[in-house]
């Protein structure tokens, strides 16, 4: 058995994981220039709070026997339900940009939001292993599919956390699609899936704006359209070779929260349409060999759980590189292993130990006992 799981697997997060920490700190620059902005507060608990916490939960959870971690599955899902809804509690959840997303745990928040996607994806990958031929039921099939999916959905849609909701949603049919569902049940998700997209614009304004600003981004430039033009701005400007490391002028006093959704833009601006390819290669480099490693898989939840996971992240990434770019709407969802945030980087982190545990346990003939 390799000690990584899947040496290549764990190359390529390596590159991810070291990569993104030098381009985050190279955005983190940018807050000198603003008031009350603090880079090193930033650094530490990207460090403290992320990184850290994050390798060892990778280390723990690789090394786990994967009987133990599907046992844990249903427990950790439940958690992430109450973490999701201690955020509606007053003095305890944190309101902030018009959504109360985050918890106050004295000097820093958490988002718990980030512990709810794989936690629904696991849960989903262990009912979807345990169904097997019964998926095709209604009973059996859709019914507890939208319970697992439904509850996570409503706490994420109080908050509001549209995002978090796209990305979820996204994944969890892909899943059930590739668990053998009916084609009925997954017209019912896609019209389920459409009529909450035209509620969520017909109750929540700035949804509809952003989709307004992403058919035309010249419409408000400096309100609703500023952010997508400076962010193209900042990528057009790069050329093909980049301004060089650290040479970003945008992420100074132009581009909003460069060490958050637009760090792309920042990276982009440094290291031109080169590096900006190279990114995106690696990032499909990492969702080809997830594919892989849960093809290989010896039993059906780690076929799940890989393809879940790999997706969770890959598509969290691609939609924030498609917003910079301006070929889909702004959603503000973080770039995994670069943007600011400890509680998703600790969960990203986490989640490829759960991909690397299956690599690991590939060979071994196991049962879901």
């Amino acid at each position: 058995m390799r000690l990584s799981g899947d040496r290549v697997f764990a190359f390529i997060v390596a590159i991810l994981v070291v990569g993104g920490a030098a381009i985050f700190l190279s955005a983190a620059l940018g807050l000198l220039a603003r008031e009350g902005a603090s880079i090193g507060r930033l650094a530490l608990t990207q460090l403290a709070l992320g990184l850290i916490p994050g390798l060892i939960a990778l280390a723990v959870i690789r090394f786990a026997p994967q009987k133990l971690l599907m046992q844990a599955v249903i427990p950790f899902y439940v958690l992430a339900l109450i973490l999701t809804s201690l955020v509606f509690i007053p003095g305890l959840g944190v309101h902030a940009g018009g959504a109360t997303r985050w918890i106050d745990v004295g000097t820093v928040t958490v988002q718990p939001a980030e512990f709810l996607k794989p936690a629904v994806i696991l849960m989903l990958a262990l009912f979807l292993a345990r169904a097997k031929e019964k998926i095709k039921d209604l009973k059996s099939g859709l019914i507890p599919f939208g319970i697992i999916l439904g509850i996570p959905v409503i706490l994420l849609a109080l908050q509001p956390n549209n995002s978090t909701i796209l990305v979820l949603g996204a994944t969890s049919m892909a899943l059930y699609f590739i668990a053998g569902a009916r084609w009925r049940d997954i017209g019912l998700i896609v019209l389920s899936g459409i009529a909450f997209i035209a509620i969520a614009l017909f109750f929540r304004p700035y949804a509809l704006e952003r989709v307004k600003t992403f058919i035309n981004p010249e419409q408000d430039g400096l309100g609703s359209g500023y952010q997508i033009q400076q962010s193209l701005i900042a990528i057009g400007s790069g050329g093909m070779l980049g301004r060089g490391f650290g040479q970003s002028a945008q992420k100074y006093n132009y581009l909003p929260e460069p060490v958050g959704d637009s760090v792309f833009a920042v990276y982009g601006e440094e290291f031109g349409f080169l590096g900006t390819v190279l990114l995106v290669l690696l990032f499909t480099a990492f969702a080809t060999r997830g594919f892989t490693i849960a093809a290989q898989s010896a039993n059906a939840f780690g076929t799940y759980a890989a393809t879940g996971l790999t997706l969770l992240i890959t598509i969290s990434a691609f939609m924030n590189i498609g917003a910079m770019l301006g070929i889909m709407p702004l959603t503000g969802l973080p770039l995994p292993f670069v943007s600011h945030g400890g509680t998703a980087l600790l969960a990203a982190l986490a989640s490829v130990g759960v991909i690397l545990n299956v690599a690991a346990n590939r060979s071994k003939r196991q049962t879901l006992a």
